[in-house]
């Protein structure tokens, strides 16, 4: 999966002040990261708000991005949940074209066990059409994918191919690299833990920053593929505080007011139950946007 190699990045979905969808702002943000050499698009991964997207919305997003991308970059699509049955159907179902794999979610809220994550997995690989890279991210879903899991799955299941780590957990990323085979990719799913995750193995990022900054994000992922460690330090310290910033009210409400601010996309509007950052959020932002 060379694809999914470099970095990648979890599109926010740009709506307009009425709510609906803005697809002439979803098409400059695309034109944007390819414009500043990102590798890959995540569409409709958690940052994109996909919860509050009904299905007819998510289908229309997923369609605009393939038609508009027209094969420029490879594409990753967001698919997943909490009801398995329902995943399955959807991932069984997903035709659209110009998408490389799938990115699904470690069921949220249930709290299921090692092995109610296992066969959850399990049953999603055996309908998908597409690779899979498991998403763990314990700080939304309230369970963690542990290694052993993780690398259980990818032998059993040929179709997971990479898993994007959000734990937070360094004793976690070790684990991984330790026992995964070579062709099982590691991915950050963190934008402060990429130069390290990194320097441990990680083959780059799926980020949440670089929908703003994607050709810092990218020139930080080819430095540290490249082993240039002293000038991803550089770029990883610039993005530190921005990246705080963009999460500190919940995300994507952080990078939308970056966005709009950059006028990439028209409104910082997000759907509820998110709401958009604070008058001193803002301010902030503004300030650590004049630095950078």
């Amino acid at each position: 999966m060379n694809e999914l190699q470099g970095a990648g990045v979890a599109l926010v979905t740009p709506f307009n002040t009425d709510g609906t969808v803005d697809y002439e702002s979803l098409g400059n943000l695309i034109d944007y990261q390819i414009k500043e050499g990102m590798d890959y698009l995540v569409v409709l991964g958690t940052t994109g708000e996909t919860a509050t997207l009904n299905a007819e919305e998510r289908k229309q997003v997923w369609e605009f991005t393939s038609t508009h991308v027209a094969g420029r970059l490879p594409l990753v699509a967001g698919i997943g949940g909490n009801n398995t049955q329902e995943i399955v159907r959807q991932v069984d179902q997903f035709s659209i074209s110009g998408y490389c794999a799938i990115l699904s979610v470690s069921p949220y809220y249930n709290k299921p066990t090692q092995e109610g994550i296992y066969q959850h997995y399990k049953a999603t690989s055996e309908a998908a059409k597409l690779p899979i890279i498991l998403y763990n991210v314990p700080g939304r879903t309230g369970s963690n994918i542990l290694p052993a899991t993780a690398i259980r799955l990818a032998k059993a299941c040929r179709n997971i191919v990479a898993i994007k780590e959000a734990s937070a957990s360094f004793a976690q990323f070790g684990e991984i690299m330790r026992d995964k085979s070579d062709d099982f990719l590691l991915i950050s799913g963190d934008d402060p833990a990429t130069l390290p995750m990194m320097a441990l193995g990680a083959v780059g990022v799926i980020s949440v920053v670089g929908n703003a900054y994607p050709k810092k994000v990218a020139t930080l992922v080819k430095e540290c593929a490249n082993g240039n460690y002293i000038e991803a330090r550089k770029l990883h310290s610039d993005l530190l505080k921005i990246t705080d910033l963009c999460f500190i009210e919940g995300n994507p409400c952080g990078v939308k007011y970056i966005l709009k601010n950059q006028g990439i996309i028209a409104t910082d509007g997000v759907r509820l139950p998110l709401v958009p950052v604070s008058t001193q959020t803002q301010e902030a932002i503004e300030k650590e946007m004049e630095k950078i």
